[in-house]
Order: C-alpha cells, then structure tokens, then sequence
C-alpha cells in the first residue's frame, strides 16, 4: 500500500512536471519554425531559384552566440554541410556566408550596383556616419580621394623613420622584460603607438596613452555586438568608449590645429587636410574625430592581429627565420655594433620621442645609414643589442623578397579578419541559389586561402608559394584577399606591409625568441584572429660571437 502511494505521487510529479515542460518546448518549436518562415518569405518571388540551404537560429538572436563560442569551427561545420553558400542569423541580421573565389570575384567587382558596403549595425553605430567604411556612393569616393594622400607613397616614406623609432623602442621594451611577454598585448600597445604618433602625430604623456589605449581597447571590444541599446549592453558600452575618445580626440586636435605646421614632417592629419584643402572640402570637427578614431581601427587591431601572427609563425618555422636572417644579412641589414652602442647610448633605451624623429628632412635622410642603437638598460649579458638596423627605406624593403613572401604567406595563413560586409541592392545568384535584394552578405576571406584550388597544400605554412617562381596566387587574384578587393580594398595595405616587415626585419636582425609554454596557443577568428590565452615570449637581444645558454624550446 505504502509502496502504491510513492508510485502514485511520483507519477503524479512526473505528469506534472510534463504538463510544466512541454508547452514550453512545445513555444520554442513553433517559435523557431515561425521565425525560420518569417525569412524565408523574404525571398524574391520573381526569381525563382531558392535561398541557400542553412539555418536561421534562434528567434532574435539567430546563431550569434553559436558563432560567437564556435569561432572558425561554426563556419566550417556548416560549410561542410551546406556547402560555399549558405544563410545564417547573426547580429540582428540575416546573412548569407559566401567562400571561393569566383562568388568572392562577383561581390568585390559588385560594389555599387550588386551590393554596397554594410559593416553589422554595432560597428556602424560605434564607428559613426562620417568613417570610411560606412560611407557609399560620391561620398566613399570622395573621402577615399582624400585619405589616399595619407597612404601615398611619398606619405609612407615620410613615415617610415619614425616608425621604425617606435618599433625598435617597443622591441626593447620587450627584452628589458625579465619574464615572458604576451605578445598579442605587446603588439597591441605597438600597432597603438604607432596610429597616435606616427599617422596622428600626437606627442601625449605615457598617461594619457595608457588611457586612450585602455578605452580604445573597451571600444573595439564592442564593436561586434547586438544592436541592443541597453546600460548594461555592449552596444552602450562601446558608445560610451567612443564617445570619451571623441572627447579626448577633439581637445587634442584643437591644439595640433591652432600649432603652426613645420614643413619637415607631415603626418597622416596634415596629408589629410592638405588634400581635402585641394579638393575644396572643409573637414568638421565631428568628421576629423571620426577619422581620427577610424584610423587607430585601421592600423590597431588588424596589424596587431597580423604582428601577433608573424611572430608565432617565425617561432614555428625556424628555417623561415633563418633564411630571412640570410636575406637581411646580404642586404646589409644585420652587423655587430656592440661598441658603438656602448659609446653612443651608455645603456638606456631609446624612445620613439628620440631625437631621430624630430631631425630635419636632410638630417634624417643623412641618418638612413647610421646607427640607431636601442638598449634595454641592465648590464646583464644578452639584454643589450649586439646588432643594430640602419633606417629603412622603402626601396630597401622592396628588396627583400623573401620577407615578402613571409609576410603574404603570414596574411594567407591567418589573415585577421574572416571577411567583409555588404548589402544587397539586387537579387543576383551564386552556385545556383538566389541572393536576395535586402539581405547581408559576408564574404569569406579565411575560408577562400583555405579552399583555393590555386594554392598547393594550402593547410601548410609555406612562404615559397608565393615567390617568383611558384607564384600560386597569380592564376586567379581572388583566392588571395587579406585586404578585401575592388573599390573597397583596404586603403591602409601597404601601410600595414610596411609595418609588418619592419617588424620583422628588427626582430630578425636583433633579437632571439623562444616560446614561454609547452605548447602554441590556439587562435581564435571572432572578431579577430588572435591566440587564446596569448602567446607568451621570451625576447632577449641576440649576442652574435657570445655564448649563452639558451631556453630549451622553440626559438627564432
């Protein structure tokens, strides 16, 4: 009896709990089939091709937080399972995901009459109306007219040496460390230093960068989040962010304006207005904040991302390091200075702020073959440069073929960002499905270097793919986009070349690298590609001729 009543009342808790539960599923199934028919109705009726195969998630939400946990695993699992075309739900937005080579073709060669550019609604929001990568149609071309001063030739050489300044003072940072450093970090604070003094060509106290850094960080933390307009929302966090360096920005601009301009150094700033002058075109307030804040975007997380990148590469290929140490070697790039360093810097670093940086335009060009010698400050062997790097210039760095096969292969290999945004203005096909007018299109630069048939075993880090005689890339220039492609390729690439093979060209002439950890980290894609948990690094300056125990792992 006593046996029939606990039968009974579990029975009775089970029936109940059913009756509590199954409605509920029974909402999210209707739901989701709901919100999987609201879309598909949205496909153009007068062509009669299908939407892509693929899912369209969750009621709002879609599959925005699938992809945020899965990172690259989302796009490849349902690539594998619908194939290079396929719809999905992410960041408020419908969106259809394209690879390969010719779709990508399509898209870029698109740009005004097929699609317009169309970054998520967050990053617009953020950014702000007046940026680049939001503008389209006359105003695009205009402001591309204008920012393109800012990455001319005779704009980059003018950067270079000042440049390499904050490079050779960020890499000495690095080895007066006497512990690991986070590279992701330290690029990071590098890729920061180099957009706000050498493309702004602000002097600020460390304070004030440390800070600007800090909120630019929390900015571009947010960039990619849900149009959701909460207090506690990334949007309005990233809102917030914008709006103090906004504040910081302008107070800054107003004095750099109100200074007289000395003819000797020009910054991105001063190309800029130079060029809006010619094209008479009066740049606001609001409009130089923008682009000041857009240019940061530009030169900060996606070369911080490919830096990051260089290094763990270099690290994992020991007989890449090795033949570009030979190269920098027969150019000349690479000689023992250990004395004159002793007698010139009495062992103190050497910050961007030096002296080299300031020199009039004969002084500087006198000093492209003299030595600028950055020293970690403590007298132990091994953290002092034995080495030094004359000043580059960009005859010298076009030069170094084999360094730019490295530094493509880097971009092919990882390249930062997954893809580009746009907005269907026209329903058009690709491999058989429609694309319908209204829709997001994202296409996928990771997925395409991945797939390629140009490339041979393209799952293996191989800079000779891309040298004189292979040249794999050469038979359809849309299996290689790391910087997009038609009107809309990235402005700031060569800028961004630049700097990665200063980089490189400085770490390989003076510095030995080894691995902190017992193994690489993995890279996470979303928003951008770097290591989790970091990539942490023991730099010390090479000795050249003196013995020292080294680390037992992997090193450059």
């Amino acid at each position: 009896m006593f046996g029939h009543d606990i039968c009974g009342c579990l029975v009775s808790a089970l029936l109940a709990a059913a009756g509590a539960v199954l409605p509920a599923l029974l909402l999210l199934v209707v739901s989701r089939l709901l919100w999987e028919f609201r879309w598909s109705i949205t496909r153009d009726r007068t062509c009669k091709l299908p939407l892509p195969q693929g899912s369209m998630g969750w009621p709002l939400v879609g599959e925005t937080f699938h992809w945020l946990f899965q990172g690259s695993g989302f796009h490849i699992s349902r690539r594998e399972k619908h194939g290079n075309v396929f719809k999905t739900h992410l960041l408020g937005k419908p969106l259809i995901r394209v690879t390969g080579a010719e779709n990508i073709r399509k898209i870029l060669l698109g740009e005004h009459t097929l699609v317009c550019t169309q970054w998520p609604q967050s990053t617009r929001i953020i950014l702000g109306p007046n940026t680049l990568v939001n503008s389209v149609g006359d105003l695009h071309k205009r402001k591309r007219k204008i920012l393109a001063k800012v990455f001319s030739r005779g704009a980059l050489e003018a950067y270079l040496t000042r440049l390499q300044d904050v490079v050779k003072s960020e890499i000495a940072k690095w080895c007066a460390e006497t512990g690991s450093v986070d590279v992701y970090a330290a690029a990071k604070s590098l890729t920061f230093r180099i957009a706000v003094r050498v493309l702004l060509g602000l002097r600020l106290e460390e304070q004030q960068i440390a800070s600007l850094s800090k909120t630019f960080e929390q900015l571009m933390n947010n960039l990619f989040s849900l149009p959701i307009d909460t207090p506690i929302s990334g949007l309005r966090k990233g809102i917030r962010a914008r709006e103090i360096l906004h504040s910081a920005m302008e107070k800054i601009i107003e004095e750099k304006l109100k200074k007289q301009q000395t003819s000797d150094y020009c910054d991105a700033f001063d190309y800029m207005l130079s060029s809006a002058k010619e094209d008479d075109y009066e740049l606001t307030m609001q409009e130089l904040k923008e682009t000041a804040v857009e240019l940061i975007f530009a030169a900060h997380s996606t070369t911080a991302s490919a830096s990051t990148s260089l290094i763990l590469q270099l690290l994992r290929h020991p007989d890449v390091s090795e033949r570009g140490r030979a190269e920098l070697e027969s150019e000349g790039l690479i000689g023992d200075t250990h004395g004159y360093c002793r007698s010139r810097c009495h062992g103190n670093i050497i910050s961007e702020e030096s002296d080299a940086a300031e020199k009039s335009s004969s002084e500087r060009r006198s000093a492209m073959n003299k030595t600028t010698c950055f020293e970690a400050g403590d007298k132990e062997e091994g953290r002092r440069s034995r080495t030094h790097v004359p000043y580059l210039s960009l005859e010298k760095l076009s030069q170094l073929s084999y360094l730019d096969c490295v530094v493509k292969e880097v971009l092919r290999f990882l390249p930062p960002v997954s893809g580009g945004y746009r907005t269907v203005l026209q329903t058009f096909e690709l491999n058989g499905y429609q694309i319908p007018k209204g829709w997001s299109v994202m296409y996928s630069i990771r997925d395409t270097h991945e797939t390629a048939e140009a490339y041979q075993n393209p799952e293996l880090f191989d800079p000779d793919r891309f040298s004189a005689e292979r040249n794999e890339s050469k038979t359809d220039r849309f299996s290689y986009v790391p910087f997009g492609g038609g009107v809309r390729r990235c402005i700031g690439r060569e800028l961004a070349l630049i700097v990665l093979k200063t980089l490189a060209v400085e770490l390989l002439a003076t510095v030995d690298c080894t691995l902190a950890t017992e193994t690489y980290p993995r890279m996470q894609t979303v928003p951008i590609v770097h290591p989790v948990n970091g990539l942490h690094v023991f730099f010390n300056y090479r000795t050249h001729g003196i013995e020292r125990n080294r680390r037992e792992s992997t090193h450059i």
